[in-house]
């Protein structure tokens, strides 16, 4: 067992692992293929409070800590990168800055939902104009009376059709830069309501819904196919001000700091998928012969994937030390983009050594581990692309020197 991990995790583990071969591995292949959101499976973890994993008790979560929801997000990825996103953009980017900078009745109206999975969050920061450099943030918030108008458009960004309770970034002072960015809790009703109601989870009108919000039609993307990404449009959105999270002008600081805690997600994400991959690759290369042996009696291959084996172990180390060091409230922000950055390469390369071991098998969709490379991809992109991670681990190391 792992040095930094209980006989809570260990069993929690278990848990995820039995439902990702039960109810995720069997349909993967499907929804990688039709796009289809698994709404099913967001129903049924939902029942089990994942979507609430690390959301304190008093707010309808389970309340369990950052290594536990690491374990959470790895082990989905281990079968499907689309249900991992699905928890981590929610649980991460959606629901944990109102936990972290709402007002106690912000917390109270809207987290309990969130933790319950009873709807899906999602975070409106990336802009057409506005990816790696988020302070160039171009949507627009007017005050208005006791409300603000929100016009704008956000781009890429996950549960954003799905989802019902957004967390967005807009301009409140023009001219300042960073310091003129403010965030704000915005209502929509699911693009998809439905499937949603099939389900039983995903909708709840009584919501304090604004109008002017929409979104478009699905990204046809390279991977992640059957999680939810779309392009958001607000036009004159009228959102009270007891909705603006945090004070204003402290948006852009708040989501730096929401940026840090999702990269622990992403590596746990990305561990996942080069798990998985390496699990596939080692059972096939014992079981596949040519030449009259098994593929893993070659020395190449069997060197390869112990290479593999142990930067997986590695990657996993600096994962759960950034989650270790984030639930004891203790600086993290470098050690969670190492762990970004390392694990995300870590998948891709993986993934394609997977690919290889299987060959020509490897290179249809009868194995997952082209799912997988392709999926792998997009660890290195989202939140924070694997060139800002380096921007900001040399940041922290400048300022660390004796």
């Amino acid at each position: 067992m792992h040095p930094l991990l209980q006989r809570e995790h260990s069993d929690f583990r278990v848990e995820v692992r039995q439902f990702g071969l039960e109810r995720i591995a069997p349909v993967a292949r499907e929804g990688d293929e039709t796009g289809r959101f698994p709404w099913e499976n967001v129903r049924a973890m939902a029942e089990r409070g994942w979507f609430g994993l690390p959301v304190p008790a008093e707010l309808g979560g389970m309340g369990r800590d950052a290594l536990s929801y690491a374990i959470l997000i790895e082990e989905l990825a281990r079968h499907d990168a689309s249900h991992a996103i699905t928890v981590s953009a929610h649980s991460n980017l959606a629901t944990g800055p109102i936990v972290a900078f709402g007002t106690e009745e912000q917390r109270s109206r809207f987290v309990p939902a969130l933790a319950a999975g009873r709807v899906l969050g999602a975070f409106g920061l990336t802009e057409p104009d506005a990816g790696s450099d988020a302070s160039g943030t171009r949507t627009r918030a007017l005050r208005a009376g006791d409300d603000y108008r929100i016009s704008g458009s956000k781009i890429f960004i996950t549960n954003a059709g799905v989802g019902e309770i957004l967390v967005v970034t807009a301009v409140t002072t023009p001219g300042i830069g960073s310091s003129g960015i403010s965030s704000f809790i915005i209502c929509k009703p699911t693009a998809d309501p439905e499937a949603a109601d099939r389900a039983g989870v995903g909708h709840l009108p009584s919501l304090p819904y604004s109008d002017g919000v929409t979104t478009g039609a699905p990204e046809d993307k390279l991977g992640w196919r059957a999680s939810d990404t779309r392009a958001l449009f607000l036009e004159d959105v009228r959102v009270p001000k007891d909705q603006r999270l945090g004070a204003e002008g402290e948006g852009f600081r708040n989501f730096m700091q929401t940026l840090d805690a999702g990269r622990i997600g992403i590596a746990a994400l990305s561990l996942g998928i080069a798990q998985g991959a390496f699990d596939i690759a080692l059972r096939y290369t014992t079981r596949r012969r040519q030449f009259k042996r098994p593929l893993w009696d070659f020395q190449e291959v069997r060197f390869g994937l112990a290479d593999l084996a142990a930067e997986i172990e590695a990657a996993r180390h600096l994962t759960y030390a950034a989650a270790w060091l984030k639930e004891r409230g203790r600086s993290f922000g470098k050690e969670a983009s190492m762990a970004k950055l390392i694990a995300s390469r870590l998948a891709a390369k993986s993934a394609r050594t997977a690919v290889q071991c299987l060959g020509a098998a490897g290179y249809t969709s009868r194995y997952p581990v082209e799912r997988m490379m392709r999926d792998a991809k997009a660890c290195e992109i989202g939140e924070g692309t694997a060139e800002i991670q380096k921007l900001v681990i040399g940041r922290h190391l400048v300022r660390e020197q004796p």
